[in-house]
């Protein structure tokens, strides 16, 4: 597991702290927040549909949702997307049924300033409490931690 120990910036989230809120509005358009989802381990997921890395990703975790969406694993996506359509067409075309926010305005955006986004895709782990505790994990590793925290 890559844990935030290494990570040094004075203002950037580190391995235990708090996740900062995301407030965002919705493919509905009403507003969702990660501290919603409070009491689950969540995979904070940066993306956008021009990504190509983040579009393949998005089928590993599509299956790893479905394995383990039951068992107390959401993933919050927050989509860097411009254009609307493309992120709602990309969200059906990649099966995703996860919730989904968007902060327009890319790299630049509010919430990618914030949680110091410069590449995508980009993930955090979310313990049930809120506390980070690994950074762009996957695959096999990512379902490795879910089984030692769900």
């Amino acid at each position: 597991m890559f844990l935030f120990k290494g990570f040094q910036t004075s203002a950037q989230a580190k391995y235990g702290d708090q996740a900062p809120e995301i407030s965002l509005p919705s493919v509905n358009g009403d507003t969702l927040r990660l501290s919603e989802l409070k009491g689950k381990v969540v995979l904070l997921d940066f993306w956008a549909s021009w990504c190509g890395p983040c579009r393949v990703s998005n089928k590993e975790l599509v299956k790893i949702y479905t394995k383990y969406k039951d068992k107390g694993f959401e993933i919050f996506g927050v989509s860097l997307d411009d254009n609307k359509k493309d992120w709602m067409r990309a969200i059906k075309n990649d099966r995703i049924k996860w919730q989904q926010v968007m902060d327009a305005g890319g790299f630049a955006s509010t919430v990618a300033q914030r949680w110091f986004i410069y590449a995508i895709p980009t993930s955090f782990l979310i313990d049930k409490s809120g506390k980070l505790i690994a950074m762009d994990l996957s695959g096999k590793g990512l379902e490795k931690a879910l089984k030692e925290l769900l």
